[in-house]
């Protein structure tokens, strides 16, 4: 969005006051033109999927699981994955990558668990103007998801 004042008046009176309790002011008084643009943004994401990847036995010391996820508005051009404790409180890691997603919101984010455990995942889909998150708890035990 961007927004810009031009005064129509050509009598237009400014004035300031510096108050040493609450800073500076500045007044204006007339009349002022604004232009506005309006973007949709993304309006909503939601994860429809949770795959777990099954490894061979030398890659076993991560679990992968794949997330699809869809969304609805605008193309997003980043996603980024909080992975928190079960409570949603405490951050274990962030993970941020660009996108290219051309016609339909649809796509799939990997991820790498280093232990099994319950995890709360937060995916926020983002553009220029906008983001949205979806949250899903998810159990991960040695290569099984649920």
């Amino acid at each position: 969005t961007g927004a810009s004042s031009n005064s129509d008046s050509p009598t237009t009176v400014e004035s300031m006051e510096d108050n040493p309790d609450e800073g500076c002011h500045i007044y204006r008084n007339g009349y002022y033109r604004t232009g506005i643009s309006v973007v949709e943004g993304i309006l909503e994401v939601n994860i429809i999927q949770m795959t777990s990847i099954q490894m061979t036995e030398s890659q076993a010391e991560n679990s992968l699981v794949d997330f699809v996820v869809t969304c609805q508005g605008s193309l997003p051009t980043d996603v980024c994955t909080v992975v928190s404790d079960p409570t949603c409180q405490v951050s274990k890691s962030v993970v941020c990558d660009p996108i290219i997603v051309t016609d339909e919101c649809l796509l799939t984010v990997r991820r790498a668990f280093e232990e099994p455990g319950t995890y709360c995942i937060n995916i926020t889909l983002g553009d220029d103007t906008s983001q949205a998150l979806a949250s899903a708890l998810i159990s991960v035990n040695g290569g099984e998801s649920t």
